[in-house]
């Protein structure tokens, strides 16, 4: 029988098949239980946008060491990048709850060890060895969250396509909401209320969200293994890693520069409204990218909007003023929610179900590692030569990082196109 269509094309209901409605999201959000997990998901990772700046806030309000402070929150960051694709594993084994309620539970004993450390000016080991526990630690709700939307979406390519899209936007109000918040904390109410906020929303969300038993993925226990089989969860790992390290380390050498491009202009408040309207284009670009389907292939697709994100970046360096950075960043920000969103896209399909969640926590990692990195880099390119050569360096790590895609481009591709081209073939 012809399916009965209006004059959008949409299904008619009574045809009896689901409508898809004029917003996709509104649509994904009314699946059962979707937005109790994607909400409090949102909630437990806020963490990842206030930690790391709380420890510095935290260390450098007390001792007046920002490099001191820098130190231990990159030792964090190495921490949880190290961990993170561990757990992640242990949470494709073993299910979800299990392994984030004893997360939780280590990450709120060690963030109230490294809380207190500080504020008995404990030496710098103490310091350090605390804030990489509390670090490695911290739940990564990231992959979990887009692990449970391929659980529950299944084999509708469409779908799982605007849920990545939202998850990405998620994540860029995060890093609008977050930072601000923290800051407000550690310097208005006192220096530990900062990093105590950001552990008290991590621990509530991951509990709330692990107890969403109806959306948690089964656990896959891993099959025996006749051979030995491959090292990665997926092949893509092999160029997506190293390009996503290079892509963070971008981000927060923008992050640094940005900071101190408005000291040196005299207007260092308006440095977090300036990172803002970046973190602002992405997620509207982000909405937008996500709401629409796409027939180019999805590795043609990340390779591309890598490189238009590039692009904007390498005119940060010659910008005259704030207000045309702010702008030029915008306009540079459309890009990166789409650039995370299709990179996560090609590991679940790529890897194999037993090994999807560690796949993606293998991304949220390789960035931690980029951020510490390109921190690290980036403050002493600008006390030795100012704000507008760490933005050249931040354009650098984006170029190298698009120059991996595209040499890596073939080991991109999903299952699903290498089935086509071989039928096509046939």
């Amino acid at each position: 029988m012809t399916q009965l269509r209006d004059r959008r094309g949409n299904e008619d209901p009574r045809s009896g098949r689901s409508r898809f409605t004029r917003n996709p999201y509104l649509e994904l959000l009314r699946t059962p239980g979707a937005f109790a997990f994607s909400s409090t998901g949102f909630v437990g990772r806020m963490s990842m946008s206030m930690y790391g700046l709380g420890t510095v806030l935290l260390i450098a309000l007390l001792t007046g060491r920002y490099g001191q402070a820098g130190t231990i929150a990159a030792a964090g960051s190495v921490g949880y990048a190290v961990c993170g694709p561990f757990v992640a594993q242990q949470a494709d084994r073993f299910g979800q709850r299990r392994v984030l309620l004893a997360q939780a539970a280590v990450f709120a004993a060690g963030s109230t060890v490294f809380i207190g450390c500080a504020e008995l000016r404990a030496p710098f080991w103490a310091l350090l060895a605390t804030g990489i526990a509390s670090g490695a630690s911290m739940p990564s709700l990231g992959s979990m969250v887009r692990s449970r939307w391929s659980a529950i979406v299944g084999d509708d390519e469409r779908r799982l396509h605007t849920a990545f899209a939202l998850e990405s936007v998620n994540d860029e109000l995060i890093f609008v909401i977050g930072p601000a918040l923290v800051t407000l904390l550690a310097t208005q109410l006192a220096p530990a209320s900062g990093i105590g906020a950001a552990c008290l929303v991590c621990v509530t969300g991951t509990a709330l969200f692990a107890m969403q038993r109806r959306t948690e993925p089964m656990a896959k226990p891993r099959p025996p293994r006749r051979r030995a089989g491959p090292r990665l969860p997926a092949a893509g790992l092999v160029t997506l890693a190293p390009a996503f390290l290079l892509i963070g380390a971008m981000f927060s050498a923008i992050d640094l520069s940005t900071v101190a491009f408005a000291a040196d202009l005299g207007h260092r408040p308006l440095a977090g409204l300036i990172l803002g309207t970046y973190a602002l284009g992405s997620a509207v670009g982000g909405l937008w990218y996500g709401s629409r389907h796409w027939r180019a292939p999805i590795e043609r697709r990340f390779a591309i909007t890598a490189a238009i994100t590039v692009l904007g970046v390498s005119t940060f360096w010659a910008v005259p003023g704030l207000l045309a950075l702010a702008a030029v960043g915008f306009i540079a920000g459309l890009a990166i929610s789409p650039t995370l969103m299709t990179g996560y896209a090609i590991l679940e399909r790529q890897a194999q179900p037993h090994r999807r969640t560690e796949a993606m926590a293998w991304l949220s990692s390789t960035v931690s590692v980029g951020v510490a990195l390109g921190s690290a880099f980036a403050g002493h390119i600008i006390d030795a030569h100012g704000a507008r050569w760490s933005f050249a360096f931040a354009a650098s790590c984006g170029v190298a990082g698009v120059l991996i895609c595209v040499l890596g481009l073939t080991r991109l591709r999903t299952p699903q196109q290498d089935e086509a081209a071989e039928e096509a073939e046939d």
